[in-house]
Parts: C-alpha cells; sequence; structure tokens
C-alpha cells in the first residue's frame, strides 16, 4: 500500500492559478485565495488520521454483470471495476506510510486491505479469503506495493492537483463543511471544450490542508459524476491496534511474493509503452497494437460495458472513454470517443 504523500511545487503552482477574489464565505476560517489554499494543500504535513469515506458514481455505465469474467483474471477485473465505479462506503485508518487500513464495507461483507510494517494483507470475508505477502527488508523501498489509498479523497485530489497547469482555472467556491469540518471549495476548471470533464471541487480541510472531498462533474451537466468525500474525519493517530490481523478461524491464507524492486524494473520494461497525444485535460494515451489482452473481445464483462463502434468497440461514459481498436490498441482519455477515434486514424496513417 504505497503512502504517496501531498507534493506539489509551489511554483508550479504558482504559475498555473489565475487568482481570483478572495474567499470570504460565512465560516471562521481565515480568507484566502486559489493560491493559499494550493499551497496549504502542499504543505499539509499530516500523517496520521482516520475517518469514514463514502463514494458515489452516476457515469452513465451499464450496471456490471453477475458474472464472472472468465477472460480476465476469473473476475478479478469484475471486481476491480466495482470497487472503483460503483457505489461504496469505507473507513480509512492511516499513522504514516507504513500503517494503513482501508476497510470497504459491502451490504452483507467486508474487504480489507491492510499494511502493518513489513506485512500487507487483503482479506475478503466473502469466501473468507485472506492473502499474505511480506516486504523485504532489503528492497522495502524499491518494492512496489499495492496502495490501498487509491481511491480515498486525497489521493484522488493529488492525482488532479498535480497535473494542475495553465490549461487549468483554479478558483474558490463557496466555503463548505465536509465531516463537520470547516473546508474551502477548491475548484479546477478545464480551459478547453475538448474534455469530458467541466469540473473538479476538492473540499480542502482548513485546518490540516487533507483533501476531505473530491467532486467531479462532466461538462454540461447539473450534478457531480463521481463524488468520494468524507463523512467522519479525525486527525487523532488511530489506535495501533487497528492494524494488527489475524486471519479469522477457517479462512484460506494464500502467501504471496512480492516482485523486488529490479524484477518489477524489468516486468515493466517487457510492456508496451503507452504514446501521448494531445494536452492538458484533451490528453489522449494510447497503446500500441497487441496491448488488449488475449480473447477480450469474447469476454463477457468486456462485451457488457462496450459498444461496436467504427474502428473497435467503445467504453464511453460521462468522464472518460476507452477504444480498443481491431488491431488490439487501447486509447482512453477523458474526452469523447470520436476524438479517440481521430487519434486511432493518425497514428495509423503515421
Amino acid at each position: 500500500m504505497r503512502w504517496a504523500p501531498a507534493v506539489v511545487a509551489p511554483v508550479a503552482i504558482a504559475a498555473a492559478v489565475i487568482v481570483s477574489p478572495l474567499a470570504a464565505g460565512a465560516s471562521d476560517l481565515p480568507v484566502k485565495s486559489p493560491s493559499d489554499v494550493l499551497r496549504l494543500v502542499a504543505a499539509s504535513d499530516t500523517r496520521s488520521f482516520s475517518g469514514t469515506v463514502e463514494q458515489s458514481s452516476e457515469l452513465g455505465l451499464p450496471e456490471l454483470p453477475a458474472t464472472t469474467s472468465k477472460g480476465m483474471d476469473d473476475g478479478d477485473a469484475a471486481s476491480l471495476l466495482e470497487l472503483a465505479l460503483a457505489d461504496h462506503t469505507a473507513k480509512v485508518w492511516v499513522d504514516g506510510p507504513t500503517h494503513v487500513r482501508v476497510q470497504v464495507l459491502d451490504k452483507l461483507a467486508e474487504r480489507d486491505a491492510i499494511r502493518n510494517g513489513d506485512d500487507l494483507w487483503l482479506y475478503e470475508s466473502n469466501g473468507k479469503k485472506v492473502a499474505h505477502a511480506t516486504l523485504p527488508d532489503t528492497d522495502a523501498k524499491s518494492t512496489p506495493t499495492p496502495d490501498a489509498t487509491a481511491l480515498t479523497p486525497s489521493q484522488l485530489a493529488q492525482r488532479f492537483l498535480a497535473a494542475v497547469d495553465p490549461s487549468t482555472k483554479v478558483t474558490l467556491g463557496d466555503e463548505t463543511k465536509v465531516a463537520g469540518r470547516d473546508a474551502y471549495d477548491l475548484v479546477l476548471t478545464p480551459r478547453t471544450d475538448a474534455t469530458l470533464i467541466g469540473t473538479v471541487s476538492i473540499a480542502v480541510d482548513g485546518k490540516t490542508g487533507i483533501p476531505l472531498k473530491v467532486a467531479v462533474t462532466a461538462r454540461g451537466a447539473s450534478a457531480p459524476a463521481f463524488e468520494a468525500g468524507f463523512t467522519a474525519f479525525s486527525d487523532q493517530k488511530p489506535d495501533a491496534g487497528v492494524f494488527s490481523f489475524t486471519p479469522p478461524q477457517g479462512a484460506s491464507v494464500s502467501e504471496q511474493k512480492l516482485p523486488t524492486g529490479d524484477q518489477f524494473k524489468d516486468a515493466a520494461g517487457s510492456h508496451p509503452k503507452p504514446a501521448v497525444s494531445g494536452e492538458g485535460w484533451a490528453t489522449v494515451v494510447s497503446l500500441p497494437a497487441g496491448s488488449a489482452p488475449a480473447g477480450v473481445a469474447d469476454d463477457p464483462l468486456f462485451q457488457q460495458l462496450t459498444q461496436p463502434v467504427d474502428g473497435g468497440r467503445a467504453l464511453s461514459s460521462s468522464l472518460v472513454s476507452v477504444l480498443i481498436t481491431a488491431d488490439g490498441r487501447v486509447l482512453a482519455g477523458s474526452v469523447p470517443v470520436s476524438a479517440l477515434q481521430t487519434a486511432a486514424a493518425q497514428a495509423t496513417a503515421q
């Protein structure tokens, strides 16, 4: 569960931000400009916190099929998509980079991802499945590990903030409250109409600088297509016992061996490198022919989520599009499918 702390270069932020009038809401927060709030996030040094996160999405996608995906790792693809796109409630505990727990609460089950020092645990109560791995002492810094906090508001916000550049207008909305805490509403607006994204709203805790909520609204829409936010939040250090995990009686435990840093680099080197076209919010990422998994066209999950288009099949949502061409190229971006088709045609012509 790789810990990705907030790192946003103040110089780059200053160059990207167009300062709007100062925010002066009804709360007790000090008056700040958009630049001030970006610096507040960048300077946040809160390493310990806990809370409850609620995630919801209305992306315009069909419901995920109940059957497992046979061509994509025995349902792992469906599980990952469901985790990323479906509505969820999760509890989060963080105490620095080596003590993290995320507990996803389903209707009749739970899923846990835990890092406790060098021990990594993944637990699914449905089926009582447990996976365990130990970080090698000599490779603790170079060995890649799953990021259990990837879908928390703070990590989602960092992905957007790290991409802030002159193609983004940065303003402040009305001050707000999230999980009972006063927060600044930092609003990112693309300066181009070539993207599907209309605005990204980030609620920044006025005390700690931690992003408490992220809401992404599609261009032309009045309500967010995706939201993830804390409904309860504490900046106090969690009890150490919350990171301890003992497999429940009757659970099947599988020991996993993580790749070392060198092994990970070797594997990454064998994968096709993406090509990037466009810029800013209209960027399109392309993988070469043969990148799509073998047999993906016959996979029920793939067929359920995509529609036939000229040149292949496409997943089209309110915020992101993916095109799989007939020759196995993969193109993706927060742009309409037509933009992906144009990029694919241009690449073929070169």
